[in-house]
């Protein structure tokens, strides 16, 4: 989608590209091809310029070039050509507020592999595994993720981020991530009805009652949480295709995903239900 994007390059809106792609200019080839454009001068030198630098920075696979230059609701247009530096991103916590509060387990995936860390074990290497990444996707992470890791870490994250929320919105998927899964078809088994204040007593019962298998659930239900960011984030992009019919053809297949390599414990989750009266 970005060979077919304008609105990156300074100076041109999203009015002037779409204004290119009702007059049949549909990339930056056509653009190129053609002198019947419609714009100003000083527009039509911007985009003449700007494309031979666009297409250097596409091949170099500078994601920050693009971040930068394209709005944040259209960086969903990211995807497909820098998946390779991709990371899915998810955290759990013991509540939303970020003073006071702590990160419990965090997931990551990749696009081949799945990452986890917990707080007591392994939570610091996530700082620098998370640096080996150039564009992190999430759901509600500009909001939420993002600010509380930076905030307990005391660091700052600086990759290109994808936040699913906005182009999910656009398109009228709104409500949390599991109703959106819930709306697409996604299917959790076991952990369907978990959702983040239910990690919170997930791990509360690990932590003051020892029960790995709250642990185990706890982070089941965090890297399922990831996982489905990379199917959410395929069918979000092809959705927004729809916004130029002739862009359809641009399309991707869904991913195959690997197995979560841990259990959610139905029998924790029914004791919690019923203690916290979940019914």
């Amino acid at each position: 989608m970005l060979l077919n994007s304008f609105s990156h390059i300074k100076g041109i809106t999203a009015e002037v590209e779409k204004s290119l792609w009702d007059s049949g200019i549909l990339s930056w080839d056509d653009f190129e091809n053609t002198d019947s454009h419609g714009l100003t001068p000083t527009r039509a030198k911007k985009i003449r310029e700007g494309i031979p630098v666009s297409r250097q920075k596409l091949k170099e696979g500078d994601v920050e070039f693009f971040a930068k230059g394209l709005p944040n609701n259209r960086h969903w247009r990211l995807f497909p050509h820098f998946r390779d530096k991709i990371v899915y991103l998810d955290i759990e916590t013991t509540g939303l507020a970020r003073e006071g509060a702590e990160i419990t387990t965090i997931a990551m995936y990749d696009g081949k592999t799945v990452y986890h860390y917990v707080n007591g074990q392994n939570l610091d290497d996530f700082v620098n595994d998370i640096a080996k990444y150039e564009l992190i996707v999430t759901f509600n992470g500009k909001t939420f993720d993002i600010p509380f890791i930076n905030n307990f870490f005391g660091i700052k994250l600086n990759q290109a981020h994808i936040d699913l929320r906005y182009p999910l919105k656009n398109l009228g998927y709104t409500g949390g991530l599991k109703e959106i899964e819930k709306r697409m078809g996604i299917d959790r088994g076991d952990i369907d009805g978990v959702d983040g204040m239910f990690a919170v007593y997930l791990w509360k019962d690990y932590k003051y009652f020892q029960n790995e298998k709250a642990l185990e659930t706890l982070i089941a239900y965090n890297i399922e949480d990831v996982l489905n960011l990379e199917t959410l984030m395929i069918h979000t992009y092809n959705l927004m295709l729809r916004v130029k019919p002739v862009f359809m053809h641009n399309q991707l297949p869904q991913s195959v995903l690997p197995e979560v390599p841990f259990q959610a414990h139905k029998p924790t989750i029914d004791k919690l239900r019923h203690r916290y009266r979940l019914y």
